[in-house]
């Protein structure tokens, strides 16, 4: 399972047959009426892109773009030009070939562990470094302290090492490592690791035989000498010069050590001074070394006579794109590989991509689909969002979406022209305004009444914001940085931490106060009341009423005709009448992975974003619980007839459609009817 939660949000529509007859409007988390139930078949399934970008972190094969990967740490580079990737937070190892295409070698996302097996049957714990021999097995550091082996055919074996941490010399599992990070291998099957917390270079035998070839045990330095007298402060990158001598990449010593086979340890010369926590290194066939500059975000070149130049990328600028030169962008590069015609081979980790650059520095994108964010308006592609999270739509198809690392309240039409109705990016605050004068403070919810009013859960500011069509902002209830659980009336009220709201016909807004645990109301004037739940009282979900009532972490909220509330509570699904009674709308046997976001259609189904799972739920009013679209632990957008999600949020119902949000982009899920 994902040990790290994403609040990403992205954008789906799904289309289905409409039945007979006219049941009432419900209203749906973004306060939209609903004019059908979404209960057709569920054929002819195509995921389109509305606005924004659908590149970054996943776990899908495919071709160039189309793949995903997270977090990528290590590289390595066979004679024919495959590549294999430590596929670090995915807990796997992927291979690459030359055309882009890219499949999982061994391992299964989003689990982990120290299992032996074939492909998937075998687990890794973050593997952060690949090395591949002449007969194209790959050896693999786990940072469950063994060092692992793969062949051609997936099956991987433990070489050294258990799931013990040590410093302990041996043969096989009676070695002991000590989050190992980077692996090299030489001509005769010898593997080197760059034993990180042990401060170590460690020597592996084909035969599983360890020994300490430089450093000592815990002791950190920069001290240059022979085996235990040498020092390192952070060997993070390791790789094996065709004259045999080993070279460390220290990225707490920000320098290169070279190491000879008899373990005499000396400083390469130019290196000291250049480089900021450089991870990666690699050496070419003329005695170049280049080194994988990680957090500089670009990557350098020491000649055999000391010269330092930077091949791609400026120190210190982080980005995306291709280029030559200073006109690439990297981001967190943390290990490189190098062919046998000096073609460069990088595991860009936060840009979740691997990149190729010629000796002349010209740098593309091998597979994989960096996230690109910001905050452009414009129409479909163009357009940039930061981590989008709530979404609403009025009665026209507009979309409006809480913007939060943007700090900005945006709107799409249904054409899929993006502009900003109020807020400006990165400029966080308080004040009430109108357009780019108002400020937010990190918003997460948003949803629209009947006159076209956006209110906005401003999570950061502890308060809930009232937004004209004009763009003229006010503060609704809640006082900003103020926090806490006080019922009242406009700024009197205090909030901790509200990251969804919703509206129904008569304008009362519905919030759900996670920092509280609690849902709260506030009528059309302002006045705040606690629907269900008590103040900073957590645990397993307790049905009853009002304060009575236990949530386990309310995320999502959405209102139907009736005035009843359905939260997404982090496993399930409740609803609260009117009166403040609560009951559990799933079943004991269903649970979500983390439900983010809940919306309705005039049925009354309940759509849940399961932003763990990747997947969209459908919940009927008797509890029964389908998934509709996506694959279950398959992370990534991926866009056509088979379609993923990456970490979807939020959620609305608009018309016949679904909307929900993913990452940087804005999607369109469109289900036929047969």
């Amino acid at each position: 399972m994902r040990s790290a939660r994403w609040r990403l949000s992205v954008i789906v529509v799904v289309a289905a047959s409409c039945g007979g007859g006219s049941p009432p409007a419900v209203v749906d988390a973004g306060g939209g009426a609903v004019d059908a139930a979404l209960d057709g078949a569920p054929v002819l399934i195509s995921l389109e892109l509305l606005a924004g970008d659908i590149g970054g972190a996943g776990d899908v094969d495919g071709t160039g773009a189309a793949a995903h990967f997270y977090g990528p740490q290590g590289v390595a580079v066979d004679a024919a030009g495959n590549v294999y990737v430590a596929d670090t937070t995915n807990n796997t190892i992927r291979k690459v070939t030359p055309t882009g295409v890219v499949t999982t070698l061994a391992g299964t996302p989003d689990d982990f562990g120290l299992a032996d097996g074939t492909g998937a049957a075998a687990l890794f714990n973050t593997p952060t470094g690949v090395a591949v021999d002449s007969a194209g097995n790959v050896y693999v550091t786990d940072s469950g302290s063994a060092i692992r082996k793969v062949t051609p055919a997936g099956v991987v074996t433990t070489l050294a090492g258990s799931r013990m941490s040590g410093s302990t010399d041996g043969t096989g599992a009676d070695a002991r490592f000590n989050v190992p990070r980077g692996v090299a291998v030489d001509g005769d099957g010898n593997v080197y690791v760059a034993d990180f917390f042990n401060e170590t270079l460690r020597k592996v035998t084909p035969a599983g035989v360890v020994t300490t070839l430089a450093g000592s045990p815990g002791q950190s330095g920069s001290a240059d000498g022979t085996g235990a007298d040498a020092r390192f402060d952070g060997p993070a990158g390791v790789a094996v010069g065709g004259d045999g001598n080993v070279y460390v990449a220290e990225s707490v010593n920000a320098t290169l050590r070279k190491v000879t086979p008899a373990g005499v340890v000396t400083t390469v010369p130019g290196s000291a001074g250049h480089f900021r926590n450089p991870f990666g290194v690699a050496v070419d066939s003329t005695g170049n070394i280049y080194v994988a500059d990680t957090f500089n975000h670009s990557l350098g070149r020491i000649t055999p006579a000391g010269v330092v130049t930077t091949l791609a990328g400026i120190p210190g600028m982080a980005g995306t794109e291709d280029g030559t030169g200073a006109d690439a962008r990297f981001n967190l590069p943390f290990n490189l590989a190098i062919d046998g015609a000096g073609m460069l081979y990088v595991a860009d980790a936060s840009n979740t991509a691997i990149r190729k650059v010629t000796p002349a520095g010209v740098v593309t994108t091998l597979a994989g689909s960096p996230s690109r964010f910001g905050s452009a308006d414009g129409s479909g592609a163009d357009a940039r969002f930061e981590r989008p999270d709530g979404v609403a739509a009025d009665g026209d198809g507009n979309i409006y979406v809480a913007d939060s690392f943007n700090a900005t309240i945006r709107k799409i039409t249904p054409a899929g022209v993006v502009t900003t109705l109020a807020g400006t990016a990165h400029r966080f605050g308080s004040a009430d305004g109108t357009g780019a004068d108002a400020r937010f403070g990190s918003p997460f919810g948003v949803a629209v009444d009947g006159a076209g009013n956006v209110y906005v859960a401003d999570e950061g500011n502890d308060t809930l914001r009232k937004v004209t069509p004009a763009g003229v902002v006010t503060t609704l209830a809640g006082t900003a940085g103020m926090s806490g659980s006080a019922d009242g009336t406009g700024a009197g009220a205090r909030f901790h931490g509200p990251r969804s709201v919703a509206v129904d016909g008569a304008g009362n807004v519905y919030v759900a106060d996670t920092g509280n645990n609690t849902i709260r109301k506030i009528t059309a004037s302002g006045v705040v009341t606690t629907l269900a739940g008590t103040p900073g009282i957590q645990g397993l979900p307790v049905d009853g009423t009002g304060a009575a009532a236990r949530f386990n972490e309310v995320l999502g909220v959405a209102v139907d005709g009736a005035g009843n509330v359905y939260v997404a509570d982090n496993t399930t699904v409740r609803k609260i009448t009117p009166a403040g009674v609560v009951t559990t709308l799933t079943d004991s046997a269903t649970r979500f992975s983390l439900a983010t976001g809940v919306a309705l259609d005039r049925a009354g189904n309940v759509y849940v974003a399961d932003n763990v799972d990747s997947t969209i739920h459908k919940v009927t009013p008797t509890g029964t619980t389908t998934t509709i679209a996506g694959m279950p632990f398959v992370s990534g957008i991926l866009l056509g007839a088979a379609p993923r999600f990456a970490f979807p949020e939020s959620l609305i119902v608009v018309g016949d459609s679904l909307m929900i949000s993913d990452l940087n982009a804005i999607l369109v899920l469109r289900h036929g009817a047969q």
